[in-house]
């Protein structure tokens, strides 16, 4: 279906109007905590299970805010008259907020859901009736042009984002708004681009609904629509699955397998201004004989630092079962769902691909003569927001590149706050097997040290230079200086690298 199918959307033009309505959701407590106190914990999250049953039930009563709850988040028709004690009606109804419906009810032509910002902001994202993650509608079958709100890959970016004042950001293929608005609230000038004209006004419409400042809306795929001008922050939830053709707009790149992915990243690097950032989502192919590894770094541009994580890996059925109940296919005719089913799996052979990777990549761009290119896996549960932990991935690259094994050596540092020290061996014997070093915040790594790596990181607390603590460990262990200098700068470097240890400045 085209885009001429869907309902209109209301006037992005009459922010006065947006300004009345969501003074008038704030005054009726329409807000995240609001729907959590009204609905309970329970009915909450059915809602993100696209059920909402609970909800129905929890709001049968006739306050304002049942009121608003039955209309822009379970799109039910509600009597004029209760929708007049809550909001502008008029104003609404005449700039396409709502619309009449049969003879004396006043329905939703958008979904809005509140949305608690980092800062404690009551926000709003927009999205087309049911199109809501756990919005009334679910998550099936849609026109190829809706535009959606708020998933998990949504809030996933926005908590990995480097958060800093900047000049300028770009949002590429915003769809509903969510990354523009977190980055209008650092960001001098904001710029937030879609191939669906669609979603552009639902941009303007979510960023006016919240309070924010407009953005510069441009139409048109990755960077043309910006040219050759340059940022201080990309950031892009892009339609990265791979799949045969590009039947779903708001989730399919266009591109042969993972070929958009690699051309976002590929090019972004002549976009961003120097020490810049650039944050994505992508999915990666796992190709038979080649070393994912190999094929991602092959991605990173010149000039750029890269931070590139695996979260998850599906083997080629899993993926594309996961996305064909992602668009309701298994809810069809049985007949046409194995025939695209068929169709992934065929495309999957054709490019030797025996599974695909999906995961967080995060470029800086840097004037030094060897950039760093990190990939790794960790699938492990992380603590969101990452955003900071990424900054000082960054900012340890910096110090690890500047800094030699004497340098190192003569460096003074403190053991990060949170970090527990783990010792495995067993019952009663008299010396660990090994000892894990383990991080509680961000990341939450675990890594194994000797004893010496323990010790060290135990008594780091910035006062004694590394060379000096280790002198005094080789003095308790009786091993030679010398060689305990030699040997040690390379577990030093790993617990910097992993944010075990940090430079005490």
């Amino acid at each position: 279906m085209s885009n001429t199918s869907l309902s209109p959307l209301p006037s992005s033009d009459r922010v006065d109007v947006a300004a009345r309505l969501r003074d008038a959701l704030l005054g009726a407590s329409f807000t995240a905590d609001g729907l959590l106190d009204l609905l309970g914990a329970p009915a909450y999250a059915a809602l993100a299970r696209s059920e909402t049953v609970p909800a129905l039930r929890a709001t049968r009563g006739d306050t304002p805010l049942e009121t608003l709850v039955r209309l822009f988040l379970l799109q039910q028709p509600v009597p004029h008259a209760r929708v007049t004690d809550v909001l502008p009606v008029e104003e609404c109804l005449d700039s396409g907020w709502l619309t009449r419906v049969g003879a004396d009810e006043i329905a939703a032509t958008v979904d809005v859901r509140p949305y608690g910002g980092p800062g404690g902001e009551d926000w709003f994202i927009v999205s087309d009736l049911g199109c809501a993650v756990g919005g009334a509608g679910g998550i099936g079958s849609r026109d190829e042009g809706v535009v959606l709100g708020v998933g998990g890959a949504s809030t996933t970016l926005a908590g990995i984002t480097v958060r800093m004042p900047v000049a300028s950001a770009l949002d590429l293929g915003t769809g509903s708004g969510i990354q523009a608005l977190h980055a209008a609230q650092h960001a001098t000038r904001v710029t937030a681009t879609d191939l669906n004209p669609r979603a552009l006004h639902i941009t303007a419409l979510t960023l006016a609904l919240s309070g924010a400042p407009a953005a510069d809306l441009r139409e048109g795929s990755l960077f043309e629509p910006v040219g050759d001008k340059t940022y201080d922050l990309i950031v892009s939830n892009p339609p990265f699955v791979i799949s045969p053709g590009a039947r779903l707009t708001y989730r399919d790149g266009g591109m042969g397998g993972d070929d958009l992915c690699r051309t976002l990243v590929q090019q972004v690097g002549d976009r961003l201004n120097e020490g810049g950032y650039a944050q994505f989502l992508a999915n990666w192919q796992h190709v038979e004989g080649e070393d994912w590894q190999d094929r991602l770094r092959s991605w990173v541009p010149r000039g750029c630092d890269a931070w590139i994580v695996q979260r998850e890996v599906q083997d080629v059925t899993q993926y594309a079962e996961l996305w064909l109940r992602d668009a309701g296919d298994h809810r069809g005719d049985p007949a046409e769902y194995q025939a695209r089913y068929d169709a992934w799996l065929d495309e999957f052979e054709a490019r030797k691909v025996k599974a695909v990777g999906f995961g967080w990549i995060t470029l800086r761009r840097t004037s030094a003569a060897a950039p760093s290119v990190t990939v790794e896996e960790w699938p492990h549960p992380v603590e969101q927001p990452l955003g900071e932990t990424v900054r000082a991935h960054f900012d340890r690259v910096d110090f690890l590149r500047a800094h030699d094994d004497a340098a190192l050596l003569a460096g003074h540092f403190r053991l990060v706050a949170e970090v527990v020290q783990e010792q495995v061996g067993l019952p009663g014997a008299e010396d660990p097997e090994h000892v894990v070093l383990r991080q509680h915040r961000g990341m939450r790594r675990a890594t194994k040290v000797d004893t010496v790596g323990a010790g060290f990181a135990g008594v780091c607390d910035g006062t004694l230079s590394a060379g000096r603590i280790l002198d005094a460990i080789a003095q308790l262990v009786g091993e030679d200086p010398v060689l305990l200098r030699d040997r040690t700068p390379a577990q030093i470097r790993l617990l910097v690298e992993q944010g075990f240890l940090e430079p005490a400045v």
